[in-house]
This record gives structure tokens, C-alpha cells and sequence, in this order.
């Protein structure tokens, strides 16, 4: 109509080609690779950084710059690592780089030695592991994006802090709701007065998703099963950074592990890390198993710490769904999957370290614990997998995997603070092993009942998830397929069958 204003552009976040140069300028010298000269090239021609929090700059380049940007990246792309040796993404280079990688565990007339006993003991655990994820992530899905001293000041502001309950806008002083507002998009269902059931995430849309994986594929499933499951029943608009990237490579024809190299600098982010518990729920007990499945999920848009971040959490929540009772065994459990020199392994013991070396042991003592992981790791983006694993290491090792201090700590330690509280939440309610070993302030808000888009799932109940969940587990009346080779991904063919009718969603 004349005189409207124009409308803003879409910007779909994650895949402009302007802003992922300066986010790969950034990750290639995370890596040691020589990018002086592509860095010269880009600012010269006006090329900026990095989007510093957002998913896409504000404004589109011209179509020079973009051109450019393309070329770039293809550059970019063939820099050679000099950490390769050390973080290989090869599956038995991975092995050989883990001088402790767990053995099998026994089987005993089809269940593992070191598995729960089938039926009610298993089903409960995973209650407590679903339970507690939504309730980590819920946590910290109001913060979601907010600097440490912004994460602070609120919780302070309400007599909240050190954190050990949900996050309120009662009682919070204007002037610090202004200064720090709450993640636009989660507030209105993450908030102590709001709370009605767990809104939808991805850090739980995920673990959905791997449960309809092992329905339809079993545990020999490969990669392009991943990439056909994600094409059929993960909407676009539902992927964010890494799996975005690998989502668009896919539709252009590129078949993985192509799908997480090319373009990709979230390739290294947390994203196929949030992704690995239902790898551990279905193999209790059996870590090396669950990092195996867990490594042929990554790696359709993640590469070299961005798969060890999905292993590593995988054995270790293995490790606790087999009843292994001390939340230390379990995080070393999963860093005999991750390659001894690489940076995840570092960044995961130095994590547990700091924990260790605070005497006090208090909630408020986990404020200096924080303070010493972000020094050390305050440069990395906040969905970097690095911080995060440091993160979650340190604040499940500080609480002693108790559920509350658990979750408050990895999620007052700021970053990627709805993802790293599930994970904290899921390892916490598993070493408490049933619902009601979780203090019902976390529960009773879920009112057993998850909100998502994923065909099927829409309401459905934590008691009947944790049961789905339990069907499917090795060694607790689930079905152990054969083993595939370790580069049998194949080819993602045309889809034979139709994919289920569902609600059309608009992308962020």
C-alpha cells in the first residue's frame, strides 16, 4: 500500500553467507589454520565479523560481497589443521586416540552385566532422566542468550541467587528487567509464574527424535538414516546453527559426512551434543556402544570436538543409566571415548579440576568455579562445545551429581544455559534413579506433559516417554541389530514412502 514501510528482510539465521565468513575466520584459528591472508581479503572488501550473540547480522551485503563471501568460505573449507592428528574425525583413528576405550560389558541371557535390571528399575531411572532434562532445560530457557552478569543480577535482584529455584519477574526492579531482559521467546512459558507443562525446545525435540530413529532403524542405523529422519520429520525452521547448515547442504545434494564440512562453522558448537542421551538411555551400561552411536549421529553436521561433545556425553549418561552411582566415574567414563589430546578432553578434565580445587563446595562457592571457566574460556562463542563441556563437567562434579545443585550450577554458569541444564538434569535424575528421588519443585511444574512438534509426540507424558525409551534399550527386552561398518552412511535416496502430514511452521 503506498505509503507502508517496507518490509524487514527474512534474514534467515545461521546460513548467510556474509556472517559465516567471520564465524569461520573465527573457528579455522580455533583449529591453527593459517587464515591471515582470507582475513585481509574479507575486511578489505568491507566484510565484517561475526554476528557477536544474534544468528545473522541486520543488514544483507551487496551481491559482490556475497559472492565473495562464497568464495571465501570455499577457501576456507581446504585450510588444512595442524590439530588433525590429534582430533581425527576417521572412527578408528578416534579409537586408537582413546588408549582406554571401555570394553563391551558382558552379556548374561541377553542382558548386561552392568545394566539395571529390566522392567520397573530401567523405566524408572529414565523417568528421572527425561524428568530431569526438561526441567535443566526449562531453567534455563528464560537466561538463554544472557551474558554471566546479567544471569546474576536477575537472580539476585529476587533473592534468587546463589540460583536454587525457578528464575521470576516478581519483584524484579524495572531498571534491572531493562538491563537484562529474559529470552523473548521463552519467558512467556519459563517463568515461576508461568510454568504450565515444558514447552517446546530442541534440547528435548532431539531426544524424540532419536527414539523414532531406533524404531524404524534399530541400533545399526547410519548417518543418511539421520539425514532421511531429519528431511521427514524435522522442519527446517527447527534447526539452528550446525544442524541449519547441514540441513541446507543436504537439500543442495551433498551426502554426509560432506553435509558437516562444507560451509559449516558451528561444526564444533554444541548442537550434536545435545543430541546424545538417548544413545546412553538405550545402552545402559554399555558407554563404548552409545559413544559409537552417538559418533554416526554427529557427524552428519558436526566434525572433530563437535562429535567428541556428543560421545562424551553419550557413555557418560550410558554409564549413569547402568547405575553406575558416583557422578565422577561417570564423567571419566565418558572421557575414555574422546581422544586423550584433544581439546574436549582438556577442556572436560580442566572443568572437573576447578570443581575439585574449590574447598568449600557451596553453591556460592561455584560462583569462583564459574569465574575460572570463563577466564579460561570466556573468547569461544557461547554455543561452542568447548565452554560448555568445561561447564557442565565442572558443575555436575561441584554438586556432587546432586539434582538441584546440578542444574542451578550449569545453568548460573551462563553460555548455552537451557542445553547444558538438561544435560545436567538427565545425568542428575539418573544417578537419583526415579521420579520421586527428584524434589517435586521441579517436578509438579512439568505437570507430565511435553509440548512439541514432533509427529506423535505432542503431550505425551514423561512416565510413557521413559517406557518408550526403556523398550528400546540393549540388554532391557530392546532389540540389538548388527553392528554397521564405520563408513557405511550411503546415499541419501528419494524417500519411498510419504512423510507424515504435520502443521506447517514458519523459520525464525
Amino acid at each position: 500500500m503506498p505509503g507502508s514501510p517496507a518490509p524487514a528482510p527474512l534474514r534467515l539465521t545461521w546460513v548467510q553467507p556474509e556472517d559465516l565468513v567471520g564465524h569461520e575466520l573465527r573457528q579455522a584459528a580455533e583449529e591453527g589454520r593459517e587464515t591471515a591472508a582470507i582475513e585481509r581479503t574479507w575486511r578489505a572488501a568491507g566484510g565484517s565479523p561475526a554476528p557477536g550473540r544474534a544468528g545473522a547480522s541486520a543488514v544483507p551485503a551487496d551481491r559482490a560481497l556475497r559472492t565473495l563471501a562464497v568464495q571465501l568460505l570455499d577457501e576456507l573449507d581446504l585450510l588444512p589443521s595442524p590439530l588433525a592428528a590429534d582430533e581425527p574425525d576417521d572412527p578408528e583413528a578416534v579409537r586408537a586416540a582413546c588408549p582406554t576405550w571401555p570394553a563391551p560389558p558382558e552379556v548374561n541371557g541377553g542382558a548386561t552385566a552392568a545394566a539395571p535390571a529390566a522392567g520397573g528399575r530401567l523405566t524408572a531411572r529414565l523417568e528421572a532422566g527425561w524428568l530431569g532434562r526438561a526441567a535443566g532445560c526449562l531453567l534455563g530457557k528464560p537466561v538463554e542468550k544472557l551474558p554471566l552478569a546479567g544471569i546474576r543480577e536477575l537472580a539476585r535482584s529476587t533473592g534468587n541467587w546463589p540460583l536454587d529455584g525457578w528464575f521470576t519477574q516478581e519483584g524484579l526492579p524495572a531498571e534491572v528487567a531493562a538491563r537484562w531482559p529474559w529470552n523473548r521467546r521463552s519467558a512467556p512459558t519459563s517463568l515461576a509464574e508461568n510454568i504450565d507443562g515444558m514447552p517446546e525446545d530442541d534440547d528435548l525435540n532431539y531426544p524424540l527424535l532419536g527414539l523414532l530413529l531406533l524404531q524404524r532403524h534399530g541400533h545399526g542405523f547410519t548417518t543418511a538414516d539421520v539425514a532421511r529422519l531429519w528431511l521427514d520429520e524435522l522442519p527446517a525452521g527447527r534447526t539452528f546453527t550446525a544442524e541449519r547448515v547441514a540441513y541446507r547442504n543436504l537439500l543442495d545434494g551433498l551426502e554426509p559426512p560432506d553435509t558437516a564440512r562444507r560451509h559449516n562453522p558451528f561444526r564444533e558448537w554444541i548442537g550434536a551434543q545435545i543430541r546424545a542421551d538417548v544413545y546412553g538411555w538405550t545402552n545402559p551400561g554399555d558407554p563404548a556402544e552409545a559413544a559409537e552411536q552417538a559418533r554416526r549421529d554427529a557427524t552428519l553436521s558436526h566434525t572433530a570436538n563437535g562429535v567428541y561433545g556428543a560421545m562424551f556425553v553419550a557413555a557418560t549418561v550410558a554409564a549413569a543409566t547402568g547405575g553406575t552411582p558416583d557422578v565422577l566415574e561417570c564423567l571419566r567414563t565418558g572421557l575414555r571415548v574422546v581422544p586423550e589430546r584433544s581439546r574436549l578432553a582438556r577442556a572436560v578434565t580442566f572443568g572437573i579440576e576447578t570443581a575439585l580445587a574449590e574447598p568449600s563446595g557451596t553453591a556460592a562457592g561455584f560462583e569462583g568455579v564459574a569465574d575460572r571457566l570463563h577466564e579460561a574460556y570466556g573468547h569461544y562463542h557461547w554455543v561452542h562445545v568447548l565452554p560448555n563441556a568445561a561447564l557442565l563437567a565442572a558443575a555436575l562434579t561441584h554438586a556432587g551429581g546432586d539434582f538441584t545443585g546440578s542444574i542451578c550450577r550449569a545453568v548460573s554458569g551462563g553460555w548455552d544455559t537451557d542445553s547444558n541444564g538438561a544435560t545436567a538434569g538427565c545425568v542428575a535424575g539418573l544417578l537419583a534413579g526415579s521420579p520421586g528421588a527428584l524434589p517435586s519443585r521441579w517436578r509438579a511444574p512439568l505437570k507430565n506433559r511435553l509440548s512439541t512438534t514432533v509427529a506423535g509426540f505432542d503431550g505425551a507424558g514423561f512416565d510413557a516417554l521413559a517406557r518408550t525409551t526403556a523398550a528400546l534399550a540393549h540388554g532391557s527386552g530392546g532389540t540389538r541389530t548388527a553392528a554397521v561398518p564405520p563408513h557405511a552412511s550411503g546415499p541419501v535416496p528419494e524417500n519411498e514412502t510419504a512423510a507424515p502430514e504435520r502443521q506447517e511452521t514458519s523459520a525464525p
